[in-house]
């Protein structure tokens, strides 16, 4: 290159300086500290192409610490990919493609959305545990390999601070995730000031301790970035451990705030910038520009990514002749295409034939149903395998040894759980899954957010839905669990009442491809009920039992339906809706949702919070307080969730509408 690296590092940061600037708003430090590892990896190290940012052999970049966004804006745009300086000058405007911090489906070469710190290198390693997992089962013997890309990842000290980067990181460790490298920007500050007031250990040991490749480079804004180079080179050549390299740099380098908190998170100012230029060579009076000899200097990604593009696609050729079945499967995967036949394969019931189980038993006969079809389909649980029946026949641990298996061994991990699955639903090719109690979404629900957000799909497999788990009491049951997760935009929440309902949920979560989904199931038994159906559940809810005579609808979901259905037989003046996901109940037309509700007062019964019920039913009988620590039946004798207290709340519902109009639910504004 003509132009020295300085100068190539140099037109990051005006670049991020200048639209920091015109927006009045974002974090100029960050990326002018880090443009030096920045420049050095992506010229220089990284596999990628710009003219093709899907390119399923690229190496993987995520900016976890998300915050410096024009890090990546600037790379992008001065490589050549398609995000015009036009885009940065609409830094943080509404419908740019340069959100303030990078968001999955916005600009083109962003793999995964970061910002919530620590996400980032958590998704990282479900990228990276992806990679492997692909590898070990297409790579050929004999062939050069057809999957074979690492994963970078630049994060800082908020990134590292956040429990669940420590969850995944330690997971990383175990799984000897060689192909995982991390630049860890150590700058020594924090937002409140100095690391010092709260960060004082030695991350280096700690990461050594999870059984990383750890390295230190003293000089990471360095004009000789030698030594930098040389680290990253040693971490590539690491292959049985992930690699951790701390980078000494200065936040805002060049700025008369350099290495302070006040550098993080404001505009620096005109006066400011223009002095940082000419400290830099650059024309103060000029903003957004890039010199001729910058950009061509970058450019050279381009040709770069150009070849190996056309050499992996001559590989593909020869894998084609060579392992055609392996190599179409392989394209199916990279398409995101399902195989033609998937619904076929979920099983069905029929009530008083088949055998009644825990809706978590029906969930791992859908699970060994589809495993044998749908070889991406690849998850575990959070240490709760027995509990939450998530293995499948015959299936392998995914383990450093065995990385052509599919089945992921969390450990208590239930935030790095969720946050790995978001990377692996990320690089593609597979379809993760993921499992705990529902009442533990609590640890999970910031990459859940991410999850529907980016629009990943992953499939959430909560079981011991409700206050019926029984003896280990308030702690471990859900009430506000299923109220927190519908509030959640683009998450479809689904709580089957029955085995078709929960083939169900599983052909709504395969169907939705941009829609991340948790089904709730159950510890007891759920009876197979006349008129459920996989059809009628894809709707969101539907009358499971209509009357002549009603009086009154019941609508519920999961355990809840046998009760009312239990109801309505004693009563014989009731309807019963089984209503297992608002969220797609809410697509369907008016005149539909009014066929389900019906002209008659409605009575919601489901065992959590009655926040949002109001939505669909004129009385709720639900939870008001945390559970009780005794057997399931107990349990739902002692809040009410038993036929007399239906009977009763029918009542008095109905009575107060006698003579009168009942108020339409659901109102179309």
């Amino acid at each position: 290159m003509s132009s020295s690296r300085r100068e190539l590092a140099n037109a990051i940061r005006a670049l991020s300086m200048d639209a920091v600037q015109q927006a009045n708003s974002g974090h100029p430090g960050a990326p002018m500290g880090m443009a030096d590892i920045a420049q050095v990896l992506w010229a220089d190290h990284m596999q990628h192409n710009p003219n093709n940012p899907e390119w399923a052999n690229r190496d993987r970049f995520v900016l976890s610490n998300g915050h410096g966004s024009m890090l990546i804006y600037s790379l992008l745009h001065l490589t050549g990919y398609a995000l015009p300086i036009e885009e940065l000058r609409n830094f943080r405007q509404l419908h740019s493609k340069t959100p303030g911090h990078p968001e999955y489906g916005y600009a083109p070469g962003v793999e995964t959305t970061t910002g919530p710190l620590g996400q980032g290198v958590s998704n990282a390693v479900g990228m990276a545990i992806a990679e492997s997992h692909l590898a070990a089962r297409f790579n050929q013997s004999g062939m050069a390999p057809l999957v074979d890309h690492s994963t970078y990842v630049i994060c800082g000290d908020g990134c590292l601070q956040e429990g669940v980067s420590s969850e995944a990181c330690s997971l990383a460790g175990h799984l000897q995730l060689g192909k995982l490298i991390v630049l860890y920007d150590d700058n020594d500050i924090t937002i409140d000031g100095g690391t010092n007031l709260s960060f004082t250990e030695d991350v280096a040991k700690r990461f050594e301790a999870y059984g990383w490749h750890v390295q230190a480079v003293t000089d990471g804004d360095s004009t000789d970035t030698s030594n930098l180079e040389s680290a990253i080179a040693a971490a590539q050549a690491v292959t049985n451990k992930p690699s951790l390299i701390k980078v000494k740099t200065i936040i805002g380098l060049g700025s008369a705030k350099q290495g302070t908190h006040s550098v993080h998170g404001a505009p620096l100012g005109a006066e400011d910038i223009a002095n940082v230029k000419t400290k830099f060579g650059l024309d103060p009076n000029q903003h957004f520009q890039v010199s001729d000899v910058v950009r061509e200097a970058y450019s050279s990604c381009v040709g770069k990514g150009n070849n190996a593009v056309n050499e992996w696609n001559a590989l593909l050729l020869e894998y084609k002749s060579a392992a055609p079945e392996l190599t179409a499967e392989f394209e199916r995967r990279l398409s995101g295409a399902l195989p033609e036949n998937w619904m076929a394969a979920l099983p069905r019931y029929v009530a008083g034939q088949d055998k009644d189980k825990a809706s978590r038993n029906y969930s791992q006969d859908v699970i060994n149903a589809l495993a044998p079809l749908l070889p991406e389909m690849m998850g575990g649980s959070a240490d709760l395998t027995p509990s939450n029946k998530t293995n499948f026949k015959d299936c392998i641990d995914y383990q450093a040894a065995t990385p052509h298996g599919r089945y992921l061994r969390f450990g208590v991990r239930e935030h790095g759980m969720a946050a790995i699955c978001n990377g692996l639903a990320a690089h593609g090719s597979v379809l993760p899954y993921c499992a705990t109690f529902l009442n533990f979404i609590g640890y999970a629900l910031g990459a859940m957010r991410v999850t529907s957000l980016s629009h990943f799909r992953v499939i959430y497999v909560m079981t011991h839905d409700s206050i019926g788990l029984g003896e280990d009491g308030p702690t471990h049951q859900p009430i506000e669990a299923l109220c927190s997760l519908r509030a959640m935009p683009n998450h479809l929440v689904i709580r089957p009442g029955d085995g078709n309902e929960t083939s169900g949920a599983y052909a709504i979560a395969l169907a939705n491809p941009t829609r991340p989904c948790t089904i709730a199931l159950s510890r007891q038994t759920l009876v197979h009920q006349n008129g459920s159906s996989i059809e009628n559940t894809l709707k969101g809810a539907y009358c499971l039992l209509e009357n002549a005579n009603a009086i009154c609808t019941l609508v519920a979901t999961g355990s809840e339906v046998q009760l009312c259905m239990n109801a309505a037989a004693e009563m014989g003046n009731v309807r019963v809706v089984s209503m297992p996901c608002w969220e797609l109940f809410e697509e369907q037309s008016s005149e539909y949702q009014q066929s389900v509700l019906g002209s008659f007062p409605v009575v919601s019964v489901e065992a959590g919070a009655t926040t949002g019920w109001g939505r669909y039913s004129h009385a709720q009988i639900g939870m008001k307080s945390f559970g009780a620590s005794a057997p399931g039946a107990t349990c739902f004798e002692h809040f009410g969730f038993t036929i007399d207290n239906i009977k009763s709340t029918v009542g008095k519902v109905t009575s107060y509408y006698s003579g009168g109009a009942v108020p339409a639910l659901m109102p179309n504004f």
